[in-house]
């Protein structure tokens, strides 16, 4: 993996940007006192980059990594409301009602979330399947969901479904801001196009 290297004028300093797709039972970090897998897996990355805030064990998809600073506090800060994308697949169809309740937003924890974007997709996304299958219900249909939050609340899209009485059965984030996973495999990693970085900026 060959990283970008952009230097700072005053110091010189070579920050990296790096995404990766983070598989379903992959801890979104590099070290686990349990053994349970990690991003350490998932390829040689220089030892200074983070994970710009988490992506649950149970949840796929786009984790950026990098060492600088300044990018990491403009996405993760509530002030900025970085948008962040998922698909979530949940149990039963959501009604308009349901829909509107999670635009609009649901009290989790005692606090209200921010509105967000809602899409009921018309049909399955085309996604690779997940080495450990979901829960089916007997009889219980499911439903895919296009959401954007715009804040970084624990477990937030999940608690959010519950709250519609819709729970999540799948999560993949697909999108921070503009950057997207696109066709980037599970498990795999791929350097940030600087074009891209200016919109993160």
């Amino acid at each position: 993996m060959t990283n970008i290297e952009y230097r700072m004028s005053n110091n010189d300093r070579t920050f990296h940007y790096i995404i990766l797709n983070k598989p379903y039972g992959v801890l979104c970090q590099f070290s686990d006192s349990q053994g349970r897998p990690t991003l350490a897996s998932l390829g040689d990355f220089p030892e200074d980059v983070y994970p710009v805030g988490r992506l649950d064990y149970d949840s796929e998809g786009l984790v950026l990594l990098t060492n600088d600073n300044e990018l990491k506090h403009k996405i993760l800060d509530p002030k900025f409301k970085t948008p962040k994308t998922y698909l979530a697949q949940v149990e039963r169809i959501p009604d308009v009602i349901a829909l509107e309740k999670l635009r609009k937003g649901v009290v989790i924890e005692g606090k209200k979330t921010l509105p967000a974007k809602v899409k009921l997709l018309e049909k399955e996304p085309n996604l690779s399947p997940r080495f450990v299958p979901i829960r089916f219900r007997k009889n219980i249909p499911t439903a895919w969901l296009e959401i954007t939050i715009y804040e970084g609340r624990n477990r937030q899209v999940r608690k959010m479904t519950a709250a519609a009485g819709h729970p999540t059965l799948r999560l993949i984030r697909i999108k921070i801001g503009k950057i997207e996973l696109d066709d980037l495999q599970c498990g795999k990693v791929r350097n940030i196009e600087l074009k891209d970085l200016d919109n993160l900026y």
